[in-house]
């Protein structure tokens, strides 16, 4: 599929910014927006009991393999039809593979053993491939061209540059990627020759504009730029035209947030988002001959993403319906949905298109079953599952679907969270429990399979998944509701989560901890120093725990978002007695539960440092304090020994600090 997901949001850019997922790579740096969490509920009535479901250990459940498509903007089937590009972990490490469509066998493009690969693009003629991987977590990646002879450039060279792919022109003779190599702080757009890489700078940006998409023609190119977390706007370049000075489209008053969806196949409009006419995001069409703009899709969620085929005969578009995904194919000459065969029960997910647009690959997601990578005839509706992701030592019957509950926080507000109950779990046998914290701060947490909290699951921990105020998914009031008040309010949510486990009684009330990744971390050691007696214990994972320190460190390719960053957590000029108010290393003396920390020594967004001065602030306290850095990680993880390493940790300290007498 030509286009991508560029709905990049104020709503969403500070959780890209800082979320982290504690065990899946795919939703980091590489993250496809299109892929979707599980809806099934269809395995709870045939599930075995507790007594005959087995433990597995943590390498159990990571020695699944996971699999996700090549960009969006770009080739996933190869010229000749007989390949898909995909990225897997295969072997312990992502790296760029080619799968054959019909039996599904693969053969790796790139044989990495440190550093993650995210494939990108079959190049449109031949099988030159396109991948992109930073080194050892740094977030400074670089695009490669590997050649049909398997020789490999680095297209993008320098010592502290970040690049990225943006798309093909539609005629496939050239390509774009962004790079911030003129100017550390923003990113420029280049135009590559597919032949031989001769590049030509299109535009130069000085003024802070975050590149969002280019129409496949090269004519028009979409810009946004954020004022703050809950306003933005769009502008256009016509790159064509003599003056290519960007033109603003999205004129308006108050606050108002917009992105980009995609351009149209047929050159002729913009699909964008915005919030400006209710709660959630709709998708809009602005016309770029007279700039008309006309409703394109609305629901009573926000629409993910948008998109069309290539040649623009269908259109792809996805809902966040309650932390699930609904997508919707569309073909516009018949003008009706596209009916796909019977398939297993899931979200649907990185739909992407063959050259002639026969065929479509894509993945299927469910709580019970990591990503599949399935391919869809669309003349004969004839269906392949090419993969098989979950390992087969596991039985997937042993595996509990999540359900979606809602539970009130101190001021009456409804807070929505994912539920897992585990096998066997009543009232006569109430188990121990854990409150997981997503990233964000305005990240979600979703339905669909994470190895982690399965392992945490099937130890026979119930575990919920909180969505506290400021999390995006539920409209925009929600979204701001923590503005400026975070460590606060959201911190109310996360102890009333607790005080929702502890009301079922089918959880011990005495045994819950709390868990958590990058801005979750955070959350968790929050909730050790400023409410001391609520949890048993608490796993921090890659948080923040200075916030003094990380908004005055910030990465120099975050200055496009750096105001959006400050209005929605504070300037350190102004906010800097607030920030250190609300960050736990300077009230480390109130922590008297038990903490385990993981840190990346390559992170570039929590320095590790953080994690260093609290552990040794905590442990002064004569509190049992655990730590684990990964010198071979960055803000989340990529390998699968450390994921393993890590959730192995995970259920080995909870179960000496959950134990029977420990509070």
């Amino acid at each position: 599929m030509r286009g991508t997901f560029r709905f990049l949001l104020t709503l969403v850019s500070i959780a890209v910014l800082m979320a982290c997922d504690s065990d899946d790579p795919s939703t980091q740096t590489a993250a496809d927006p299109e892929s979707a969490a599980a809806v099934s509920d269809n395995q709870k009535d045939q599930a075995p009991s507790a007594s005959d479901t087995p433990e597995y250990d943590a390498a159990a459940f990571f020695q699944t393999t996971t699999y996700f498509m090549s960009s969006s903007a770009g080739h996933t089937f190869a010229a000749s039809g007989d390949a898909l590009l995909i990225s897997s972990d295969a072997s312990g490490v992502f790296n760029a593979y080619a799968m054959d469509p019909v039996t599904g066998e693969t053969t790796a493009l790139t044989h990495s053993t440190s550093n993650a690969v995210y494939a990108i693009s079959y190049f449109p003629r031949d099988d030159r491939v396109l991948y992109t991987f930073d080194e050892g977590g740094n977030e400074l990646n670089h695009l490669y061209v590997r050649a049909t002879d398997g020789s490999v450039r680095d297209l993008t060279p320098g010592d502290e540059v970040k690049a990225g792919f943006t798309g093909w022109h539609q005629d496939n003779s050239v390509f774009w990627v962004t790079s911030n190599e003129r100017d550390s702080r923003f990113f420029d757009l280049y135009q590559y020759n597919s032949d031989d890489y001769e590049r030509t700078l299109v535009f130069q940006n000085d003024d802070g504009y975050a590149i969002a998409n280019i129409s496949p023609d090269g004519q028009w190119l979409a810009l946004s730029k954020s004022r703050t977390s809950a306003d933005s706007d769009l502008y256009l370049v016509n790159l064509a035209g003599d003056d290519q000075t960007p033109r603003l489209i999205t004129e308006h008053e108050g606050n108002i947030s917009y992105g980009v969806y995609d351009f149209t196949a047929d050159n002729q409009a913009l699909i964008y988002g915005t919030n400006e006419h209710g709660e959630f995001n709709q998708a809009w069409r602005y016309n770029l001959v007279d700039g008309e703009k006309s409703a394109e899709l609305e629901a009573d969620w926000d629409v993910q993403f948008y998109l069309d085929s290539p040649s623009g005969r269908y259109r792809v578009s996805g809902i966040n319906a309650d932390a699930s995904t609904e997508l919707t194919l569309y073909d516009n000459q018949t003008e009706a949905p596209v009916t796909l065969p019977e398939l297993p029960a899931g979200d649907i997910g990185q739909v992407r298109f063959s050259g002639n647009e026969s065929r479509i690959a894509f993945v299927i997601n469910s709580d019970t079953s990591p990503s599949n990578v399935h391919v869809v005839s669309l003349a004969d509706q004839q269906h392949r599952q090419l993969t098989q992701a979950l390992n087969p030592a596991i039985d997937e019957a042993h595996l509990v679907n999540s359900e979606v509950v809602r539970y009130p926080s101190f001021d009456g507000l409804e807070i929505p969270g994912v539920l897992y109950k585990p096998k066997g779990a009543s009232a006569a046998n109430p188990v121990a429990a854990l409150v997981w914290v997503h990233g964000g701060p305005g990240g979600q947490s979703r339905r669909g399979y994470s190895a982690a909290q399965q392992h945490l699951v099937n130890h026979g921990y119930a575990l919920l998944a909180a969505n506290n105020r400021g999390s995006s998914g539920y409209g925009k009031t929600f979204f701001h509701m923590d503005d400026k008040k975070h460590g606060e309010v959201d911190l109310q949510d996360i102890v009333y989560a607790k005080n929702y486990l502890a009301s079922l009684d089918w959880v011990d009330s005495d045994k819950i901890a709390i868990i958590g990744g990058s801005y979750g971390g955070y959350m968790v050691a929050a909730a050790l120093a400023f409410e001391p007696d609520v949890f048993a214990a608490g796993i921090d994972i890659f948080g923040v725990t200075n916030w003094v320190r990380t908004l005055e460190s910030i990465p120099p390719w975050w200055e496009s978002f750096k105001e959006a960053l400050y209005d929605e957590m504070g300037d350190p000029a102004v906010d800097a007695e607030r920030h250190r108010r609300i960050s736990p290393l300077f009230h480390a003396s109130q922590i008297t539960k038990p903490l385990l920390v993981v840190q990346g020594a390559n992170d570039p967004r929590v320095l590790q440092i953080e994690s260093d001065e609290l552990v040794a602030a905590v442990r002064a306290n004569n509190v049992p304090v655990e730590y684990i850095v990964f010198p071979d990680e960055g803000h989340g993880f990529r390998k699968r020994e450390n994921r393993i390493t890590a959730s192995a940790a995970y259920v080995e300290f909870l179960a000496e600090h959950l134990s029977d007498g420990s509070k």
